[in-house]
C-alpha cells in the first residue's frame, strides 16, 4: 500500500526537495503541495493524505494552527519538519495533535522511515528533543499533595501525584516496553529488541496508554522517568 503524503512548506526549494525525497521511496507518493497554511488545511481535509509533512512558519496560518485543524476534522497524520529546534514549538505540536516532529537536518532515509511510523499510527520525535523532555520534566520540582498550597492543576505536572500508583497495575513486560518507549523507539523497534512481534509490541503500548490513563507517547516518557528515573540515551 502506498503512503500518500503532502507537502506543506512556503519555499518552493523546500517543497520540490521533500517531493525528490519521498520519491525516492517506491512505497511513498507526494499527491499535493501546499506554500500556505491555509492551504495545508484545505488540501489535508480535501485529498486526505496519509501524512502531512508540516513546515510551522507559512503565510496566513503557521504550521501550529494547521496543524491543530487538521487534526481536529480529520484522520490525517501530521509530522512537524522545521528548522527551528524550539522547545515551545514542540509543546505545541503535540498539544495540537501532531504525530511527530523532526528538524530538517534530518537525513533522508530517517524522514523516509518517520513518514512510514507516522502513517503507521505511531507517534515519533527528535532523539535531541525526546532528550530535551525528559530533562524538563526531571528539572520540574515534585507536585504537591492534592489539596495543600501550590497545588498543580491538570495536566503533565500531575503525574506522579501522591495517590494510588498507576503503575502498580502494569506487567513486568508493560515495565520493559515503557522504558523503551521513553528511549523514543517506535513499535517495530520495540519489537526487535524485545525479540516480540510488532502486533504484540503495538498491543502493549495500547495497554500502557490505557492503564496510565495517558493521552499519548509523551505522556508515557513521563511515566517511565518518574517510575524509574530518565532512561540512559544512545
Amino acid at each position: 500500500m502506498t503512503v500518500r503524503v503532502l507537502v506543506a512548506d512556503d519555499q518552493h526549494l523546500m517543497r520540490a526537495g521533500l517531493r525528490g525525497i519521498v520519491g525516492t521511496a517506491a512505497d511513498l507518493t507526494v499527491i499535493a503541495e501546499a506554500s500556505t497554511g491555509l492551504q495545508a488545511v484545505d488540501l489535508a481535509r480535501r485529498e486526505r493524505p496519509d501524512v502531512v509533512l508540516m513546515d510551522i512558519r507559512m503565510p496566513d496560518m503557521d504550521g501550529l494552527e494547521a496543524t491543530r485543524l487538521i487534526t481536529a476534522s480529520t484522520d490525517v497524520r501530521v509530522l512537524i519538519l522545521t528548522t527551528f529546534d524550539l522547545d515551545d514549538y514542540v509543546y505545541q505540536a503535540l498539544r495540537g495533535g501532531a504525530g511527530g516532529f523532526l528538524l530538517k537536518d534530518t537525513p533522508p532515509a530517517d524522514l523516509l522511515a518517520a513518514i512510514r511510523v507516522i502513517a503507521s499510527g505511531d507517534a515519533l520525535l527528535a532523539p535531541s528533543i525526546t532528550r530535551r523532555l525528559i530533562a524538563e520534566f526531571a528539572a520540574r520540582p515534585e507536585p504537591a499533595r492534592p489539596g495543600t498550597a501550590g497545588a498543580p492543576g491538570p495536566g503533565f505536572a500531575e503525574t506522579g501525584a501522591a495517590g494510588p500508583d498507576p503503575l502498580a497495575s502494569i506487567t513486568d513486560r508493560e515495565r520493559q516496553v515503557l522504558a523503551l518507549v521513553a528511549e523514543g523507539l517506535t513499535n517495530a523497534e520495540i519489537a526487535r529488541r524485545l525479540h516480540i512481534a510488532p502486533g504484540t509490541a503495538k498491543t502493549h503500548v495500547g495497554n500502557l496508554l490505557t492503564k496510565l490513563n495517558a493521552r499519548d507517547r509523551v505522556h508515557l516518557v513521563i511515566h517511565a522517568y518518574r517510575a524509574m528515573g530518565a532512561p540512559r540515551q544512545g
